[in-house]
């Protein structure tokens, strides 16, 4: 099956998961990274949700799942072994028309959850849609070699720049042609070896009088220059 690649936005929308084990920590703990409000439904915890809730990072239902648990939630996870339970969360969650993953359960999902790589808001995903997570994870590992925290520092810089760029309304082809011009093919290695002087060079020679000191005195920040 082709899945569709989606990003989603959680931040303060409830996730319920069924599982206080270490693979429901796993996913807790990526929920809570962007920002979701959880709810663990579990009749233990490991440690490590354990201090999510003692820190009020998440709410617990100390006990086993019940039927009408799931309401009002917009994602659900069940990181559970018993199939039982696996069932009925799905039955329900697909009958209100709610995202729901079963842990290493495809049939049971209406998405997965890929391998994941983050620098910052850079994410890169990586999919087998479902057949082999172990070569998902083993792909993942190799992007971690070969995209380091750099990657994460220009996405910022580029971030603050683009308002920057789009506010000239100067159209979308030439906009595209400043983009291109500032990620040159040095850029990387600037912003990795800290080079302040040869990142404002660059700036100062695509944008001129267009970069405002205040959003180069921020990039000059990150770089800790």
């Amino acid at each position: 099956m082709q899945y569709f690649p989606v990003n989603l936005m959680i931040a303060q929308r409830k996730c319920v998961v069924i599982g206080g084990g270490k693979v429901a920590a796993r996913k807790v703990a990526a929920l809570l990274d962007c920002g979701g409000t959880v709810e663990v439904i579990s009749p233990v915890l490991t440690e490590e949700l354990q201090e999510h809730h003692r820190q009020g990072h998440l709410q617990w239902r100390q006990r086993s799942y019940r039927a009408g648990d799931l309401a009002g939630a917009f994602l659900v996870i069940a990181a559970t072994d018993a199939e039982e339970v696996q069932a009925a969360v799905f039955a329900e969650a697909s009958a209100a028309n709610q995202l729901i993953n079963v842990a290493d359960v495809p049939p049971r999902c209406n998405f997965i959850l890929p391998a994941v790589l983050s620098r910052g808001d850079l994410v890169i995903a990586v999919s087998t849609a479902g057949k082999s997570p172990a070569l998902a994870r083993r792909i993942r590992k190799q992007l971690t070699e070969a995209y380091g925290d750099e990657y994460g520092t220009v996405v910022e810089i580029m971030g603050l720049l683009r308002p920057v760029v789009l506010a000239l309304g100067l159209g979308h082809g030439r906009n595209k042609e400043i983009f291109n011009a500032l990620l040159s093919d040095e850029l990387l290695g600037w912003v990795k070896g800290g080079d302040c002087s040869a990142l404002e060079k660059h700036l100062r020679l695509v944008l001129g009088e267009r970069l405002d000191p205040g959003s180069l005195q921020k990039i000059k920040e990150m770089l800790n220059c």
